[in-house]
């Protein structure tokens, strides 16, 4: 059964302020060498998923630049995590709802890393309401230019750089498959990066760029304590049928496939769901 006590954080959230922190460290994930020489960039890379994709990209051989909006703690030891394996890590800060940050990060990691393999699209946000007609104008564009503009402009960027072999990841949602009652332009923007996955996986596929998306269902993030309700983050994830969240360390490896030419080389367009045994079409 989960065990996730009521909380509450301010946005966006801190791993240190979680109880209990969650696991996205891979500390027990052996690499070998799945990903030697490539280099990636992994926006929302500072704490949760983001952070157990970037430790571990690192430990299969790949130099790794994170962006984040504002956690500089969190950020700094997602960096560290990377360095102690002997990788290089490069860390941006900063809004991706701006599409000349979007740009930017792109043209600077490919500086620093000196080019970039591999594409992770992680970021987001969300604000749950309890009526529709909560969701006022601000809110909308908040949550589309975060979830789904910034992919347009990072990617767009990023074909500058990416060549054959290359692999773009987009974190999608179990709710882009199924819609959430409270959890509305969210879904909706989800769905959307859905769709542009399996879209850009047709339009990039002459280019050799392969295109997938992970779709998680609850994990255990600091986005969650910064982003639901007291009474919702107490049980989080009990719903799945396994009746718990996720924790980080357990999602990144499904970004380990995508972004590795050794183990998904002829997947594009396609959607991998670790959602707890939650069955849906993806």
């Amino acid at each position: 059964m989960s065990e996730k006590p009521a909380q509450s954080q301010s946005y966006p959230g801190r791993t240190r302020e979680m109880t209990p922190e969650p696991r996205d460290e891979m500390r027990d994930y052996a690499g070998r060498g799945l990903l030697d020489g490539r280099r990636a960039l992994i926006t929302g890379g500072d704490s949760g998923i983001g952070r157990a994709v970037a430790v571990a990209f690192a430990k299969e051989g790949a130099d790794v630049a994170i962006t984040y909006l504002v956690e500089d703690d969190d950020a700094r030891h997602t960096a560290e995590l990377v360095t102690a394996t002997g990788r290089r890590c490069f860390t941006f800060g900063g809004d991706l709802a701006e599409e000349r940050h979007c740009r930017e990060v792109v043209q600077h990691s490919a500086r620093d890393l000196g080019g970039l393999d591999v594409l992770v699209l992680h970021h987001g946000t969300q604000a749950p309401v309890k009526d529709v007609r909560e969701i006022d104008d601000a809110q909308l564009r908040r949550t589309f230019e975060v979830n789904v503009f910034a992919l347009f402009w990072t990617v767009q960027e990023a074909l500058e750089h990416l060549g054959p072999g290359s692999s773009i990841v987009v974190t999608g949602s179990i709710n882009g498959l199924r819609g959430n009652k409270t959890l509305i332009d969210y879904s909706a923007s989800k769905a959307a990066a859905m769709a542009l996955t399996t879209s850009l996986a047709q339009n990039l596929m002459d280019r050799e760029i392969r295109v997938n998306c992970v779709a998680p269902g609850p994990v255990w993030t600091p986005l969650i304590p910064a982003t639901l309700g007291e009474e919702k983050v107490e049980g989080f994830g009990g719903q799945a049928p396994m009746g718990r969240a996720a924790d980080p360390d357990e999602i990144a490896p499904s970004y380990v496939f995508f972004a590795s030419d050794r183990l998904s080389s002829y997947y594009s367009g396609q959607t991998l769901v670790p959602a707890g045994g939650e069955i849906h079409p993806g």
